[in-house]
């Protein structure tokens, strides 16, 4: 039986980081109803509360970024339109990475197995030139490995190898980039060789 009581009484963020959500919420109009184009003003807003942002990194204005000062994003990596980084825990994306539209990266869970549900804060990496595509689930404490590829609305709750691509729910390894890189045909039906 869940313990409610204990779960809503425990304290789960310090007072700092309580009033740098505040902070971070009477800013987000200011990141929200910035123009498109207005890269450089993101990057600028988001490193004012703590973010690591990178050369030339995109990151949209309709980007949903809880904690900002724990996400990294490295140089010229890409986060797409309503994409949802749920930065609980530490939240690092890879130089060059690209999180697509409406892609959720989750760096927070609930420990189930205590009945008090306490919050539970881990780490998310997405590796250098990984693609984290449309509508992609990425869970706590998941590795994505440099130049993987999550598939669109795969659900990966489990580390993913450099070079794998993975798809469905739950996600599992459909591929490597050299499968389907060394068969053209490959890339034009979407199937993977053997």
């Amino acid at each position: 039986m869940v313990d409610v009581a204990s779960n809503r009484a425990a304290r789960k963020w310090s007072r700092s980081e309580q009033f740098r959500r505040v902070l971070w919420l009477l800013a987000l109009p200011l990141f929200h109803f910035s123009p498109r184009i207005f890269w450089g003003w993101r990057r600028f807003l988001l490193r004012i509360f703590g973010a690591r942002i990178g050369a030339r990194a995109h990151i949209y204005p309709s980007v949903r970024i809880t904690m900002p000062w724990n996400l990294s994003i490295g140089d010229d990596a890409a986060v797409g339109e309503h994409a949802i980084v749920y930065a609980l825990g530490k939240i690092s994306i890879g130089r060059r990475a690209t999180v697509s539209q409406y892609a959720h990266l989750c760096a927070g869970t609930h420990d189930w197995r205590d009945p008090a549900m306490p919050l539970v804060k881990t780490p998310l990496v997405i590796g250098d030139d990984a693609w984290i595509c449309a509508a992609a689930f990425v869970g706590p404490g998941v590795e994505i490995g440099a130049n993987a590829i999550v598939g669109a609305a795969a659900v990966t709750m489990k580390d993913v190898a450099s070079g794998k691509i993975v798809g469905g729910n739950p996600a599992c390894e459909i591929g490597t980039k050299e499968s389907f890189v060394a068969d053209p045909h490959n890339v034009a039906t979407g199937k993977v060789s053997d």
